[in-house]
Parts: structure tokens; C-alpha cells; sequence
């Protein structure tokens, strides 16, 4: 995404929002326009320093391609982001691993477009001891669920477990189940979607179903079916960045509050949904050590659960 120009009035600079970069998450959109940190850009929108068309925009607000926006930087710099207040659930540890259920508000490391805790952080200050094994940043990671995706993921706790369980998951041992909310009626209501993914050709923010992709399968069949949407279980062959939301995109069924692929940010608001409808719900594998099966749910968090609750009562 090339920043256009930025034009200072005293405090105040304005930016536009360019088109490749509409639906994406402004807070990320306005940190790399104007050169300030995530944190910043919080603070100022918490402080009603960040306007559009004369109104205050919120964390949660997605990019409008071609839309001015207000920065006004005339506020003091504030102290370091807030520390996750929660604890990440536990739901099955021992001395080789620990599967965890992943809140959808946590990044799982640290990355240079991410300035608050992740689950590593959090889990180390909960006192669950990770592997020394992979890149400093993110010990024991083995897997990565997207920052606004919640549910069930193993991460190593000792070496071998490290090793293991990269083995497994390159050579797709590792069966992945997610459920989904799309929108629509996904026709077969049951099906495989094989159309191989790559980075968007206008916008690296995203991905997209192209020609020279990598190959990447997903497997849905459908659990229930709402006014207006469809309540999907996914099963990944393979596990490319962003999979699901992209082929459910690229199927005309968005992912119900994934502006960033399409999703209808009205339909989601009426749901008090803000963030993607998508939850890792089940993990089975073998052991990385010991070789016993091992099969994990997470359960719905309160704000996906909310929102069937929500279509069911509108039947």
C-alpha cells in the first residue's frame, strides 16, 4: 500500500485512505499512513483525536477506501499499552505441551503491526514454562491462529515436543477443525473448496485465490442454517495464511464480520459481532512424544455464542 501524501495543519494531519486499503482495520491503516505507533494511534482515537466527516472513529472502525481522515496529535504521549487483564484458558498440559483456548483479543507473538501482549507473554507471566526452541520472539509456537480468530492451538513446552510437532504439522497430521459463520447459503451445502492462495495482486495487507498460488484445500459441511447465514464446520487439508476467510470469499460467502474479505459490516453490528465469525474448535494429533491420541475442543467464546443466540431468536 503506497501512503499518499500527509498534509500538516499545526497539530492536525490529514490522510486519505487509499483504495487497496478499504476493510482493512483503520488503527493499522492510519499507523502506517502517518508513521505512528499503533499504541499512538489508540490513544488518540481514545482521546476523540481522530475524526471522519466530522465524527470520532473507534479501534474497531474498518478502513473506507478514498475517506479523509483527522489526525490531531496534540495529545501527550501516554504510558506503554495496558496488559491483558485475562488469563489464556488451559485446557490440557503436560511436561511436553500445552493446548491452550486462544482469546480472539490476543496476537499469538510479537510482530512489528502488533504492540499489545500476545499469548506468549501472557502465558509466561501465568507461569506455563515454553519451549527453547524456534525464533526468540515466539518460543514453543508451532501454529499461529489470526489476532481476531479465537480457539483451540498446541504450542511446545520441551524440545522434542518442538521438533515433533513441526513434523507433524508440515506433513499434515494435524487434523484442524474450525467452525465458521458465513454469509449465505454456501451451494453444495456440503463440499471442498481447492483453489490455491497467494498474496493479493494490489494489496499485500491480503490474500487472495490466484493462479500461481500455493495449493490450499479447506472441507466444510454445513451445521445449521440461519436467516441470512450459514453456521459452517471447516476441516484444512492445508494451512495457508488467512485460508478460510480467502475461500469462503472467493466462494461469495464471506465470513459474517471479516470486513477485511467482504463481509457485511451492517450484518455483523446487528449481532454485536466485531471481529471475524471464525473459531478453531477441535485439535487431534498423536502425542508428539508419548504417540496417545490427543483431541481437544475449545467451546464458543461469549461473543460467537451471542450471536447465534441472536439469529436463533429471529427465526
Amino acid at each position: 500500500m503506497a501512503a499518499p501524501s500527509a498534509h500538516p495543519e499545526g497539530d492536525v494531519v490529514r490522510v486519505h485512505v487509499p483504495a487497496d486499503a478499504g476493510g482493512e482495520r483503520l488503527d493499522a491503516v492510519l499507523a502506517q499512513l502517518t508513521g505512528l505507533s499503533r499504541t499512538r494511534i489508540h490513544d488518540l482515537m481514545a482521546a476523540g483525536k481522530i475524526t471522519s466527516r466530522g465524527s470520532t472513529v473507534k479501534k474497531s472502525d474498518r478502513a473506507v477506501a478514498g475517506r479523509e481522515i483527522q489526525v490531531d496529535e496534540s495529545v501527550e504521549e501516554s504510558l506503554p499499552p495496558t496488559p491483558f487483564a485475562g488469563e489464556v484458558p488451559v485446557l490440557w498440559i503436560d511436561d511436553h505441551v500445552v493446548v491452550i483456548d486462544k482469546p480472539a483479543e490476543l496476537a499469538v507473538h510479537p510482530a512489528p503491526s502488533w504492540d499489545g501482549d500476545t499469548v506468549v507473554e501472557v502465558l509466561q507471566r501465568q507461569g506455563v514454562s515454553l519451549a527453547n526452541a524456534g525464533p526468540d520472539e515466539r518460543p514453543g509456537v508451532v501454529q499461529r491462529l489470526d489476532v481476531g480468530t479465537s480457539g483451540v492451538m498446541i504450542l511446545a513446552r520441551s524440545e522434542a515436543a518442538y521438533t515433533e510437532l513441526k513434523r507433524c504439522f508440515h506433513d499434515r497430521e494435524v487434523t484442524k477443525i474450525y467452525h465458521a459463520l458465513v454469509q449465505g447459503y454456501p451451494s453444495p451445502s456440503s463440499g471442498t473448496i481447492d483453489a490455491p492462495i497467494g498474496r493479493h495482486p494490489s494489496s499485500s495487507w491480503r490474500f487472495a485465490v490466484v493462479t500461481d498460488g500455493k495449493p490450499a484445500v479447506t472441507h466444510y459441511d454445513t451445521v445449521e442454517v440461519y436467516a441470512g447465514a450459514t453456521l459452517v464446520e471447516v476441516r484444512l487439508e492445508t494451512g495457508r495464511t488467512h485460508q478460510i476467510r480467502v475461500h469462503f470469499q472467493a466462494e461469495r460467502h464471506p465470513l459474517v464480520g471479516d470486513a477485511l474479505y467482504g463481509a457485511d459490516p451492517t450484518f455483523a453490528a446487528s449481532l454485536g459481532l466485531s471481529r471475524q465469525w471464525l473459531h478453531s474448535w477441535r485439535l487431534e494429533l498423536a502425542h508428539p512424544v508419548t504417540g496417545e491420541p490427543l483431541s481437544v475442543e475449545a467451546p464458543y467464546p461469549d461473543d460467537l455464542r451471542q450471536s447465534l443466540e441472536t439469529l436463533s431468536s429471529s427465526h
